[in-house]
């Protein structure tokens, strides 16, 4: 069980069609937040197939796939770690697994690799670990181990900050959402105006009324589409109120 095997049943289901169509969707052209971004054109249910047969691979292999230049070795590592992470009962495993995480954001390029991948370890890791949240916000400055690291790279690490709170906000904890939220207002790229208007719409979801109180002090400043996906689940008459405003 190694990571050239996982990379053989991809490469198998591979679809020159369909890769074509997630490089246009995935914004890789030159100048776009995946400029560069290889696809074997294989959906993710495919990979889950594949990632449920290799949960068994050991960490020096997962970096292997996740150093690959094709997008789809990268996200079937992704689920198989997450996989690894639900599946072991011992705190020094998900400790472990938790700080490899940590320390290949770099290759972790792109919201879907972020999105499948960072409530599951990241969030649910600090769930547990409360003392370890600090973490969180080194990442929503960009990562301080990579100083030198590129506006694009600490954009994804910046969306794992605010994507690891969706278990706290299940949890009915609401607090790092809403302070990193508001770290966030003045962010520039479009991917964050989703991911932090999509957690505030999680927020609002179990109190709508903490959603609210952010809502009537930072509507003014929020971005529009970061506003627009926060009030997704409000009546007509509550959305309007605070789109005409």
């Amino acid at each position: 069980m190694d990571s050239k095997s996982v990379q053989k049943e991809l490469h198998k289901k591979s679809n020159k069609e369909k890769a074509k169509i997630l490089q246009g969707f995935f914004k890789t052209k030159k100048g776009e937040y995946g400029e560069g971004d290889i696809f074997l054109g294989v959906v993710v249910p495919e990979q889950r197939e594949i990632a449920k047969k290799y949960q068994e691979l050991n960490l020096i292999e997962i970096q292997e796939l996740l150093k690959s230049k094709y997008h789809e070795e990268r996200l079937t590592a992704l689920i198989v770690l997450t996989y690894k992470y639900e599946k072991t009962k011992k705190e020094t495993e998900k400790k472990e697994i938790y700080e490899f995480y940590l320390s290949n954001t770099k290759y972790i390029n792109n919201w879907d690799l972020v999105d499948l991948s960072a409530p599951k370890i990241v969030g649910n890791y600090l769930l547990n670990h409360k003392n370890e949240k600090n973490i969180l916000y080194k990442l929503a400055k960009g990562y301080q181990r990579c100083p030198k690291r590129q506006p694009i790279s600490r954009l994804w690490e910046k969306r794992i900050s605010i994507l690891a709170t969706f278990p706290f906000i299940k949890a009915n904890n609401y607090e790092d959402s809403i302070k990193l939220s508001e770290m966030f207002l003045y962010e520039e790229h479009d991917l964050m105006h989703k991911a932090v208007g999509w957690m505030l719409r999680e927020v609002g979801k179990k109190d709508e009324q903490v959603l609210i109180n952010f809502l009537d002090k930072h509507y003014k400043e929020m971005p529009r589409t970061m506003l627009r996906y926060s009030i997704e689940k409000f009546d007509e008459e509550k959305r309007n109120y605070y789109l005409k405003k």
